[in-house]
């Protein structure tokens, strides 16, 4: 689609009001429509012949639990906010309050441009400026596109500044689980090693998950289990992606796979648990887990010129 067909949604949002998330870029190809919007530069739907295959949210409702948005230049949580690089001490705004934390990046709820608008891709970018706490220059493209098998996604986020950056990037789409109750759903997470947390959420070391209720790389039910868990050693397929599933009844099966540049999943069942919108559970492609500011673990540190890029996806079955 060209820029000026984005969805109008001002009789959604009610008379003479914007759309929560501002405008949509709507993308089509085969049986499948996604919807790209605005405000963070998030995935609002996904469906195959109508059918929902992410848990979204309408046009007219704000996004919550963070559905479809994207977690730049960090995924996840920085302790206190807090964290040193380059030999400066930072200070983030604590967007976490109940547990002190910075959470989720910086990008979510700013403003996207539009790129490249194509009937079945869409591209939208962000300049991301120094602010407290983050004092380097970032340029973040993203590009939805649709095939035959589903939906693509890659990002790049390239450092225009003078300085190095440190960076990481996360991704929280939820898949539908349609109508099943969240106990039924078969998950599949395919990593050896899950990341305990404190009551804050935050790492307290990483644990194999054998023998443990965290495993999941044989395909079981959730049950009971209410997951929000970080996972790494991860297995690869011949082609180098990794490959998350659920499993539900009619709707069949979800899978996101990522590739090389996220060695961390986070799998979260909280929101279908909870009745927190559409029925779906998060599975996060993470290029590094919480508090990556201040560990180091999976860290990125882009150089001035440099250019961090992943790609990952999502299809039914």
């Amino acid at each position: 689609m060209s820029a000026d067909r984005s969805e109008d949604t001002s009789e959604d949002a009610g008379v003479g009001a914007p759309a929560p998330t501002g405008q949509q870029f709507t993308i089509a190809h085969g049986p499948f429509e996604a919807t790209v919007v605005e405000v963070g530069g998030g995935l609002r739907t996904l469906t195959r012949d109508g059918v929902p295959v992410v848990a979204g949210y309408r046009a007219d409702e704000e996004c919550r639990s963070g559905r479809g948005q994207q977690l730049m230049p960090w995924p996840n949580r920085i302790r206190d906010g807090r964290y040193e690089f380059a030999g400066r001490v930072e200070q983030l705004a604590i967007t976490e309050v109940p547990r002190h934390n910075a959470s989720h990046g910086l990008v979510r709820w700013s403003l996207w441009e539009l790129l490249e608008d194509e009937r079945d891709s869409v591209t939208v970018r962000f300049r991301l400026h120094p602010q407290p706490g983050w004092p380097h220059h970032l340029d973040l493209r993203t590009t939805y596109a649709l095939d035959d098998t589903g939906l693509v996604v890659t990002t790049a986020a390239r450092n225009v500044g003078r300085d190095p950056a440190p960076f990481g990037y996360g991704a929280h789409p939820y898949l539908s689980i349609g109508v099943a109750p969240v106990a039924d759903v078969e998950l599949t997470v395919p990593a050896a090693t899950w990341l305990a947390t404190d009551e804050r959420m935050l790492p307290a070391g990483a644990r194999p998950v054998a023998g443990t209720r965290y495993d999941f790389r044989s395909g079981r039910r959730v049950g009971s289990e209410v997951v929000d868990t970080a996972y790494t050693d991860v297995a690869r397929d011949a082609d180098g992606m990794w490959r998350c599933r659920v499993g539900s009844e009619p709707l069949g099966s979800v899978t996101l796979w990522a590739d090389a540049a996220f060695p961390w999943l986070q799998v979260f069942t909280g929101a279908a648990h909870e009745g927190k919108g559409a029925p779906g559970i998060a599975v996060e492609p993470m290029s590094c887990p919480a508090d990556a500011f201040n560990s180091g673990t999976g860290l990125v540190v882009l150089e001035p010129g440099r250019e961090w890029t992943g790609t990952w996806g999502i299809h039914p079955g």
